[in-house]
């Protein structure tokens, strides 16, 4: 059994963590570390496990666990591990951005490999850290990989992805609240999204070509996923390019190619991500829909985890969405 800590436990990735981890056939959950919550049941942040498990936060977090997630507000990740030392044998899985780009990917002994299954699996395999990718980032990507591969991603591509409110974390704000946030849309960040860094990098790793990437993200009047469109020139025809995606994406785990088009309730509360094609003279139109809690945040981490430690990718990630 891989045994497991998680720092950070009280927000919505950590609690989706808790739950998989607790399901999961070949790990143990040791602990949950909060500062704000130690002594409190885990329940008692997370009401969707009353009765699932007895954990109770803690202020400890045990330093030879197998792997510990860090779930923490972005710039803090680094921080904690300065200020606290795990086991040589440990394995990080860091869900914030502070490690994400090549530059900051060497932390004081840890080299932390991008945890993007679909482009770095073998390194993934090897690695001893993982810098798990952005939700955004992550559904983007997985749009944009197949053509960048394969040296057709040379124009500017333009990309508009709406999230759900989860997206912004727990902590409420003047764009969070119900009332603002009901039957309400809205873009922030137009073209300065902090994911765009890790998106830009995979691309040209691919191919260094790869052309602009403009991106605009919008929140949604829902709870949980992300919804994304990417359209660019394509030089060929609508079954070259699922050809492109077939051959990329085959044996993929959790990333599959759709004939038809897409609705963001058939992966929430999954691991997966769903694509669709479509094309429009020579603009090649690409949809990808993921849940931005799971294959965008925690169920991701988890898969990498699976690599780590040579489990069945896809164990504890066996979830089913509810279209209905």
């Amino acid at each position: 059994m891989i045994s497991a800590g998680i720092i950070g436990g009280s927000g919505y990735t950590g609690g989706e963590l808790i739950r998989l981890l607790l399901h999961h056939p070949g790990a143990d959950l040791s602990f949950v570390y909060s500062t704000t919550r130690a002594g409190k049941p885990v329940s008692s942040a997370h009401p969707d496990l009353l009765g699932v498990t007895d954990l109770l936060f803690t202020d400890t977090a045990n330093p030879e666990v197998d792997v510990v997630f860090l779930c923490l507000g972005h710039g803090n990740s680094s921080e904690f591990l300065v200020n606290h030392l795990f086991a040589g044998h440990t394995r990080v899985i860091d869900l914030s951005n502070d490690f994400r780009l090549r530059e900051d990917a060497d932390f004081r002994g840890r080299e932390f490999v991008y945890g993007l299954p679909e482009l770095n699996r073998e390194d993934i395999l090897e690695a001893k850290n993982i810098a798990n990718p952005g939700c955004f980032a992550t559904a983007i990507q997985l749009a944009l990989l197949p053509l960048a591969d394969a040296g057709q991603l040379t124009e500017t591509v333009h990309v508009n992805a709406v999230t759900g409110s989860t997206g912004a974390g727990v902590g409420l704000s003047d764009t969070t609240h119900f009332s603002w946030r009901n039957n309400n849309v809205s873009w922030y960040k137009p073209f300065t999204h902090q994911h765009l860094g890790e998106i830009r990098q995979s691309l040209r790793a691919l191919d260094p070509d790869s052309g602009e990437v403009l991106f605009l993200p919008m929140r949604g009047n829902f709870a949980r996923g992300i919804f994304a469109t990417a359209y660019t020139r394509f030089e060929g025809s609508l079954a070259d390019a699922e050809r492109l995606y077939l051959e990329y994406y085959d044996g993929a785990a959790f990333t599959v190619v759709s004939d038809e088009p897409l609705q963001l309730k058939q992966v929430v509360n999954t691991n997966y991500a769903h694509l669709h094609l479509h094309q429009h003279g020579d603009v090649l139109l690409v949809s990808a829909v993921i849940d931005n809690l799971l294959k965008g945040a925690s169920g991701q981490a988890v898969q990498n985890m699976n690599l780590l430690f040579g489990q069945p990718e896809n164990a504890g990630l066996q979830l089913k969405a509810s279209v209905f």
